[in-house]
């Protein structure tokens, strides 16, 4: 009677194995899928990244132009108003 159940046991834990080896390839597929999804939003991230701050120099330049042009128009936009205050005042 032993001598039977040997062999059967052996023969499960052959099946057992195998079967424990197909799900670990199933799952190292998993693995592997997550993996390269990562990957990509990674890849996604950084060139959002790099857009921002491309946006953000941008900016910084516009700001830049934009503070220059203030220092010019606002003493002529003064030199202006006290004009035209004169004028009126002085009529």
């Amino acid at each position: 009677m032993d001598d039977e159940r040997i062999p059967n046991l052996l023969n499960e834990i052959r099946d057992n194995q195998q079967l424990q080896l197909s799900h670990q390839r199933e799952s190292l597929a998993l693995q592997k899928e997550q993996f390269e999804l990562v990957q990509e939003q990674y890849k996604k991230a950084e060139k959002l990244q790099e857009r921002a701050e491309a946006l953000q120099e941008k900016g910084h330049a516009m700001m830049g132009v934009a503070k220059k042009a203030m220092a010019v128009i606002l003493p002529i936009v003064s030199v202006l108003i006290i004009y035209l205050s004169w004028l009126i005042f002085a009529a």
